[in-house]
């Protein structure tokens, strides 16, 4: 565009000088020719050298100066020639375009008349016949422009005109120059095929149309409007530079057709998503400074273009990154500049490395966070698991008593059935849910620091493997989660051998119900803390059950119980509410199975014990002393036992095996018996006869005593030989 400097400050200035608008990031020079030159076509020439450089850091100074407004220069057109034919360029000067307080504006150049004409004089066209300003005229409307057909460049800028009309007659114009207007739509331009500099900056434009005849078009420059969409610029083949700056773009994308486009100015928008630039040939510089660009992956077309040489992304989301300008330069080699600032050799180099070292930090973060959600889905599965399992433990017994109840109708002998039928469709449910899941394990096994977290029952198989020395010695804390605690009793024997050093036991959705579950955890080797999780563990409702594991694990000497210091007050009112029920309960206990509960070990100060009081173990009048004796639990405790209730249904199953083994031996021995007494009794009755018949025999056979001798001798004689 044409700035308003440009005019000429000394009057009569002479026609051979040059026209500057290098304030504006644009430089057009201009030479009077003679007529036979002016219908050679214009040449136009992109600077790449340093004032264009020069121009983008003067208008970051200006935007930094003019925070939220529309600074008062331009710089986002790169510089520009415009020569005519092969005449020289000439230096700089103050010849610019003729003042417009010259020009005759008819029927009032102020007001918002349709019908305001321009009318020039002979010398005045001769001077300057196919350049043409009015600048800062407040128009409202495009004059009518008569006799004029032959100029080349417009300017209008700084005006108030809201639409663009009066000059389809302007038909060799290439630079039409409209910067900060009113104009709401682009149109009236249909007749310009020759137009070749197209400047619409700082207006009111929501779309970009009717630019269809416009195939020649070179640079377009619609910054500062209220553009949202770029689209209608497929047929520009030609157009070098776009400068969109300053719109209200948030998606870039519609750019393929451009396939001259060198530089494109998309500073200042909302954009997130970049695309289709890659399918840009020739773009060079793309500047994106100052939008809402966040994710790498929002610009990949980037580092797919081959031309491209210079970008800007600073002032965006992205440019925030501790790695951002190693990413950009790894994935885009070609760069010579990135955010106005040179690139060397060794910054290349030092990206590579560093961009290879994130990368690898990266992958070793994805795959932890991966492991997470491993361990996540994992204990979820378990839990849904847990809770299944826990749906049918609790309706099973009520299903079992609606049965026994119902026994006699058929309609209520298949009430006991419905509930098995729900629990399947939630497993199932939980099936298809958990299906999508690469990980469907029923157990995990994990170690962090000093503890291992055991999560469901299958975990509780991990401790039959073989653990490394060092491991095993560093576990001072285990944690139990969703593993039912009669599972739990069967492998506490193996922690004081698998984990020797372990101190701390948490439990966490195990069904610690009843307080005689705690009498369980003595088989351990030491125990200083115990957390129990109120989460799936009802005893922790109860008031008294610190007290009574303070009690029933004294010879521990805990130190903490979820948490809380254990005191030796604790200690004395956990012995005064819970010391008798220990003495109630060895009182009962055979004396045979007391030595059970001891061990070979104790026996022997158990009878020392026995011997010393000379009273039955377990009785009031036994004192603290003695029973410290005893060298750790006192023998009144170990009466307060836990049975598993697999344990149980195992003993009550041999119970009941030896009571009818017992039974049938005693019904035999009672058989046995009653035939020994009948033939007794009938013994008792047949014994008078068989004792006469026995007399009368053997007064028979000694009647005659040598023929009885020679008998008798004969039998001897008989058995001998």
């Amino acid at each position: 565009m044409v700035p308003s400097k440009c005019r000429p400050a000394v009057a009569g200035a002479r026609p051979g000088h040059a026209v500057s608008a290098n304030n504006y990031g644009l430089q057009l020079v201009l030479q009077s020719t003679s007529a036979a030159e002016r219908t050679k076509p214009l040449e136009f020439r992109l600077h790449k050298e340093q004032p264009y450089l020069h121009n983008r850091f003067l208008q970051h100074d200006l935007e930094k100066n003019y925070p939220g407004k529309q600074a008062p220069n331009f710089a986002d057109i790169p510089g520009m020639e415009v020569k005519y034919g092969a005449g020289s360029l000439a230096t700089f000067g103050d010849s610019s375009f003729p003042n417009p307080s010259k020009y005759r504006l008819q029927q009032g150049c102020h007001n918002a008349s349709p019908n305001i004409s321009v009318h020039r004089t002979a010398e005045e066209k001769m001077q300057h016949s196919d350049r043409l300003t009015l600048e800062r005229q407040k128009l409202t409307v495009c004059p009518i422009i008569d006799g004029e057909e032959h100029l080349r460049l417009l300017s209008f800028q700084h005006n108030c005109i809201t639409r663009i009309q009066n000059i389809s007659n302007l038909q060799h114009l290439v630079f039409l120059d409209l910067y900060d207007n009113q104009i709401e739509e682009i149109s009236g331009l249909t007749t310009l095929r020759s137009l070749r500099v197209l400047l619409l900056g700082n207006n009111r434009i929501r779309r970009i149309s009717n630019l269809d005849n416009l195939v020649s078009l070179d640079v377009l420059d619609l910054h500062g409007n209220q553009i949202a969409i770029i689209e209608n610029l497929h047929h520009l083949s030609d157009l070098r530079v776009l400068n969109l700056a300053r719109n209200c773009l948030t998606y870039i994308e519609n750019l393929n057709g451009l396939d001259s486009l060198t530089e494109l100015n998309l500073r200042y928008n909302q954009i997130r998503i970049v695309k289709d630039v890659d399918t840009l040939p020739c773009l060079q510089r793309l500047f994106l400074s100052f939008n809402n660009i966040s994710r790498f992956d929002d610009i990949l077309c980037l580092a797919d273009s081959a031309s491209l040489s210079d970008i800007t992304l600073d002032g965006n989301p992205i440019a925030q990154e501790a790695f951002y300008k190693h990413t950009v330069l790894h994935h885009m080699m070609q760069l010579r500049q990135l955010d106005m600032k040179k690139i060397t050799e060794e910054e290349r180099r030092m990206a590579s490395v560093a961009l290879r070292k994130e990368e690898e930090k990266r992958r070793e973060s994805h795959k932890q966070t991966l492991l997470k959600e491993k361990k996540r889905l994992t204990i979820s599965n378990i839990a849904h698991q847990w809770e299944s399992q826990q749906n049918r433990s609790a309706h099973l017994p009520s299903s079992q008593e609606n049965n026994e109840d119902n026994e006699s109708s058929q309609n209520s002998r298949s009430t006991p059935y419905v509930f098995p039928e729900e629990t399947r469709s939630l497993d199932s449910l939980l099936n298809k849910g958990t299906q999508g899941l690469p990980v469907l394990d029923s157990h995990l096994v994990e170690i962090e620091g000093d503890t291992v977290y055991l999560y469901g029952s299958g975990a509780l198989e991990s401790l039959d493997r073989n653990w490394s020395v060092q491991t095993a010695g560093s576990i001072t804390t285990i944690s139990f989660n969703f593993i039912d605690f009669d599972e739990i009793v069967p492998v506490l024997p193996k922690l004081r051998i698998r984990f020797p050093n372990s101190l701390h036991l948490k439990f966490k959705e195990n069904n610690l119900a009843v307080l005689k579950q705690f009498n369980a955890l003595a088989q351990l080797r030491r125990l200083e803390q115990l957390t129990v999780d109120a989460q799936g563990n009802p005893v922790v409702t109860f008031t008294l059950w610190k007290y009574y594991v303070m009690f029933r694990l004294g010879h521990f000497n805990l130190q903490k119980i979820n948490g809380m210091e254990v005191t030796q007050n604790d200690m004395v009112m956990a012995e005064n509410l819970f010391g008798v029920l220990a003495y109630v309960a060895s009182s009962d206990v055979p004396y045979c199975r007391l030595l059970s509960f001891l061990g070979d070990c104790r026996k022997k100060q158990l009878c020392y014990l026995l011997e010393a009081k000379g009273k039955k173990l377990g009785t009031a009048s036994e004192d603290g002393n003695d029973r410290r004796k005893l060298g750790g639990e006192n023998a009144n405790r170990l009466a307060l036992n836990y049975t598993t209730r697999d344990s149980q249904t195992e003993k009550l199953e041999e119970a009941k095996d030896r009571k009818d083994f017992c039974h049938s031996y005693i019904q035999d021995l009672v058989k046995e018996a009653a035939d020994i007494n009948m033939k007794n009794e009938s013994l008792q009755k047949l014994w008078p006869q068989m004792f006469i018949e026995l007399v009368r025999d053997a007064v028979i056979e000694i009647r005659n005593k040598d023929s009885y001798m020679k008998l008798c001798l004969q039998r001897i004689a008989s058995q001998k030989s």
